[in-house]
């Protein structure tokens, strides 16, 4: 018996990295996975890792640009149709952009991170609220980053949508106060992934923790008995911060 038997989790991002192995370790614990990702590849590989891990069923694959603003609408619609409601968002999708001085970051990069990170985030959001409401326990976690709060020289577009994020997290964590649904942000922290190693080529990987040891760390937020909203919760030290202390 897993902990997570019986409950539905939708994981965007799922085709790699930190969203893969999240939406692994989930189905190890029993839960139903809807994968949203573009690559098409990716997703296979994930459904077949699923279905050797679970040795069940598979996960309910959704090829899909999120950036597509009105597929982000229908896929409420469709969950709805077929499940009735949502126990568990995991928000990991996005992009890096480029590296580099704010003046010099062309108009098409800087929309292309705010619609991926930010717009399609919200848009998701404002989908699947009302299945995560209809759910005993609704837990979403928006993945976030440190950058949110150091504002790092250069990395202007990235950033300023995690730390947008991480307001919408809070303000939705306030909305949410008087129900069953509990909000929260993740900080991974450094991890052996695609989007970190565009953003330091030069670094060894080998002395990063693996997305399967992020993931780990974020089985527990999912859990009904996990009371926290609103909070930030930062994988290296293994705790929730309020945003009323520094992070």
């Amino acid at each position: 018996m897993g902990k997570l038997d019986g409950r539905l989790a939708l994981v965007t991002g799922a085709s790699r990295g930190i969203g893969y192995a999240t939406a692994l370790a989930l189905a190890r614990e029993g839960a139903h996975i809807i994968a949203v990702a573009r690559t098409i590849g990716g997703l296979e590989e994930l459904d077949d890792a699923i279905k050797s891990a679970t040795g069940g069923e598979g996960a309910t694959l959704v090829p899909m640009d999120l950036t597509d603003m009105p597929a982000v609408d229908r896929l409420g619609g469709a969950i709805n149709e077929r499940w009735g409601k949502l126990d568990i968002l995991v928000a990991n999708a996005g992009i890096l952009g480029t590296i580099s001085p704010i003046g010099h970051v062309e108009a098409k990069v800087f929309n292309k991170v705010i619609d991926t990170n930010l717009t399609a985030t919200w848009r998701l959001i404002r989908s699947v609220e009302p299945l995560l409401l209809k759910a005993d326990a609704g837990r979403a976690l928006v993945l976030t980053s440190a950058v949110a709060h150091t504002a790092r020289a250069f990395w202007g577009p990235y950033a300023a949508t995690k730390a947008a994020l991480e307001t919408l997290v809070r303000v939705w964590a306030e909305e949410s106060e008087k129900t069953a649904l509990r909000v929260n942000a993740v900080d991974p922290g450094a991890t052996r992934t695609a989007i970190r190693a565009r953003a330091y080529p030069g670094e060894d990987a080998s002395t990063l923790p693996n997305p399967a040891d992020v993931a780990a760390k974020l089985i527990p937020l999912c859990l009904p008995e996990t009371d926290e909203s609103g909070k930030l919760f930062r994988v290296r030290d293994n705790r929730f911060f309020s945003y009323r202390e520094p992070v």
